[in-house]
């Protein structure tokens, strides 16, 4: 295999085991708990539909306690069927399978539809008299972040219709992506590499082999670019046209209000990155370029190792252990729920044919226990992967307290607990550095992975914003699309690039802009938020208050998305609404820059 594909030496990697959930697509308990649910559901509509109104504050709490029973069990069965499905996307079976779950969990959910249909009908002053029940006040939050979409619910036939076509639009063509994507084959020295394999390698020491991934990549993902362009136009259109009949404003309104936060501080977010494109990556990428003795980059030179890298694989085992103390040093609690993961088949860590390319933490129900996907090939990044994903994995795990309905966490607060444990585990490895050739090595890959959580997000993100807004005048070409992302990499990352027309397809392999649309920007907000929640811990260590602070950070996480970010962030003294928070945010790749500059 080469450069780093063979995994012998980085020890055993395990994989998942899901029979916690269920033992497997012929379970006999998932066929039972579906057989339930149907019957629950159709007396629970027999037994509420159009009387919501008319509740007591106990009762409705009561009826909501029982749609969280059953939402927590149809959401534990697709939890199961798309966890098996990202293990192997390319098994024909297992796809029909999830694709059966999908259409039998939609045709239950049908009888639950009204239930958030009809809180949402409550008069505001009728609701708040019900909520003097201490039993309802419990679930004020859901209320709440139900009752936020009040002003873009549609009449009760049209949602129905909607929910119901959901598995024959949307999440079938999400699904067409998923599969294609993971059918391609890139022939790279003689293998056959999955995108996640040949994507990897321009991390490669050997620029001659960094070249030709690049150039394999773009070649067979521009000759099935038509097909990406075609499944783009469909997703973007569908939601203009949900977006029109629900009266939003804009096409990235619905992410907004659902991440409970306000336009005016993403548009902050925005504008603050931006206009720090040349301080940061148009700066740190021309300082590259001159260690490399060029005056400007290949494109496939973006991610790789500094001249002279070693490029030493770090075993699963190492991995594990310096995420593990890097998290026991800040938190204890933190260590031990971390531990689980590792002492329990909660992780799939292999890359395989088949597998999602990416990595991602799922917190399934609060019944039973987080998962993580990881593809790990033993570099420094995929350490961060690891460490990303078990803060993920941590914060979910503590958010089930909350109870099934409240568990969720916004997007924009959901990446604070993988970014802080990535920025953990970051200083834990440079504070034992004392080599300065290191150093060096540990600041860059953390300059490039801050670049590429920062600006490179928001570059996707200005990038979904252009298509959302130009597809609205008619469907755009591939080669249209193709240069849009190349006019926003090339804003984002600066004259100090070298591009070819093989990169231009390089926007077809990103499944964010088709799973979530508008997501990525929760990765630049994370990490501008982190920056500034680790510079309060260390002032706050610094004063021997580190373990009061690491407490507020734990119960910051448990509260999940039952506080707004203004509640949560009080008491670290943070406020997103300041104008100059942003630049704060900004400061520290800033600064990590400047020290690079002068070693």
């Amino acid at each position: 295999m080469p450069d780093s594909l063979n995994h012998a030496d980085l020890g055993e990697l395990p994989a998942w085991d899901l029979s916690d959930l269920y033992a497997g697509p012929d379970c006999p308990l998932l066929a039972a708990d579906l057989a339930t649910a149907e019957g629950e559901a159709a007396a629970f509509a027999n037994r509420y539909q159009g009387k919501l109104a008319g509740l007591s504050g106990a009762e409705l709490a009561q009826a909501i306690a029982e749609y969280e029973k059953l939402d927590e069990v149809l959401s534990k069965v697709m939890s199961f069927a798309g966890l098996l499905y990202a293990s192997n996307m390319a098994d024909p079976n297992i796809g029909r399978f999830y694709q059966g779950m999908s259409e039998r969990v939609t045709g239950i959910s049908v009888h639950l539809l009204f239930f958030t249909l009809e809180i949402n009908r409550v008069e505001d002053r009728d609701l708040e008299i019900k909520l003097d029940n201490p039993e309802l006040a419990a679930y004020r939050p859901f209320l709440r972040d139900t009752r936020i979409f009040r002003p873009h619910q549609l009449a009760d036939d049209l949602e129905k219709l909607l929910h119901e076509k959901y598995v024959a639009g949307r999440a079938s063509w999400t699904r067409l992506f998923d599969e294609h994507l993971a059918d391609l084959r890139f022939s790279i020295r003689g293998e056959e590499l999955t995108s996640a394999q040949a994507l990897n390698l321009l991390s490669s020491t050997d620029p001659a082999v960094r070249r030709e991934a690049a150039q394999v990549l773009g070649e067979v993902l521009g000759k099935n670019q038509r097909t990406f362009a075609h499944i783009m136009n469909t997703l973007i259109k569908d939601k203009e046209i949900e977006d029109r009949w629900r009266h939003y404003a804009n096409p990235w309104s619905a992410r907004n209000l659902a991440n409970q936060v306000e336009d005016e501080v993403v548009d902050a977010l925005l504008s603050a990155v931006r206009t720090a494109y040349p301080r940061l990556s148009h700066r740190y990428y021309a300082l590259k370029a001159k260690w490399f003795g060029q005056d400007k980059l290949d494109y496939w030179d973006r991610n790789a190792p500094l001249p002279g890298d070693d490029d030493r694989k770090i075993p699963w085992a190492e991995a594990k252990r310096i995420v593990h103390d890097a998290y026991a040093r800040f938190s204890p609690r933190m260590a031990e729920i971390g531990q689980q993961f590792f002492d329990n088949p909660w992780i799939d860590v292999p890359p395989r044919p088949g597998k999602n390319p990416g990595a991602f933490a799922h917190p399934v129900v609060p019944s039973a226990h987080p998962y993580l996907l990881l593809n790990y090939m033993g570099r420094t990044r995929d350490v961060m992967t690891l460490a990303h994903e078990l803060g993920h994995g941590v914060h979910q795990y503590l958010c089930r307290e909350q109870g099934h309905l409240q568990a969720s966490t916004p997007l924009t607060l959901a990446e604070t607990a993988s970014v802080f444990g990535e920025m953990l585990t970051f200083r834990g490895l440079l504070d034992a550095t004392t080599d300065p050739k290191t150093r060096k090595a540990l600041l860059a890959g953390k300059v490039e992975d801050m670049i590429n959580t920062v600006v490179r997000q928001i570059a996707f993100y200005q990038f979904e914003r252009r298509l959302h807004t130009e597809r609205r005048d008619g469907e755009l070409s591939a080669e249209r699309i193709a240069d849009i992302w190349m006019e926003v990499q090339t804003e984002s990352l600066g004259p100090a690039f070298r591009w070819e027309d093989s990169y231009r397809p390089y926007w077809t392999y990103i499944g964010h802009f088709v799973h979530s649309p508008f997501y990525v920007y929760a990765y630049a907000f994370g990490d501008c938020l982190v920056n500034s929640l680790y510079a309060a811990y260390q002032e706050a260590a610094s004063k021997g208050q580190g373990a009061a602070f690491a407490d507020k950070y734990m119960q910051m996480l448990s509260a999940a998305g039952t506080l707004h970010h203004t509640d949560l962030l009080a008491p670290f003294g943070l406020n997103l609404k300041d104008p100059s928070f942003w630049d704060k945010g900004l400061g520290l790749l800033d600064s990590f820059i400047t020290e690079l500059e002068g070693l």
